[in-house]
């Protein structure tokens, strides 16, 4: 598989994360006040349980080409946006193994409001992240489509 075709997975599944962390962070995380205290410990390991099957792959596809680009670059895209793509994705996973998943173990214990709140607020930082790199990745993607265009075959 050639660096360019690397570089086109690795936007789509970065564009399919940014996706999924607008939905988690915009309607499933606010809804997670509302399933009441009875029932949320379960909801919580449901939650865990349905979630990284869907997640945990692409995150792992997505360091994985991550780490792959910046070993072999695809002409037209500058080092410096895969090793800033990447800090970005190291990012993201330092804030969902030292701030989300001790949250959600927590709230597994039951619904608590003040640890519900730092969920729902942190996680803004990987949905900072991944819609920045979702970004600058598709900029770089879109400028390898247009000098392929001009490239004479």
């Amino acid at each position: 598989m050639s660096a360019k075709s690397i570089f086109v997975v690795h936007v789509m599944v970065t564009w399919y994360l940014v996706g999924l962390i607008w939905t988690v962070q915009v309607v499933h995380y606010n809804l997670f006040d509302r399933v009441g205290t009875d029932f949320f410990s379960r909801y919580e390991a449901d939650h865990n349980r349905l979630i990284t099957p869907i997640v945990g792959p692409a995150m792992l596809l997505e360091l994985a080409t991550a780490v792959v680009l910046l070993l072999h670059r695809p002409e037209g895209v500058p080092g410096w946006v895969l090793a800033f793509g990447l800090a970005m994705v190291l990012g993201i996973w330092l804030s969902t193994v030292f701030i989300q998943v001790p949250c959600h173990a927590r709230l597994m214990n039951g619904f608590d409001e003040s640890i519900y709140r730092q969920l729902v607020s942190t996680n803004w930082i990987r949905t900072v992240l991944w819609t920045s790199r979702g970004f600058l990745m598709g900029y770089f993607l879109m400028r390898l489509l247009a000098d392929a265009q001009q490239t004479p075959a």
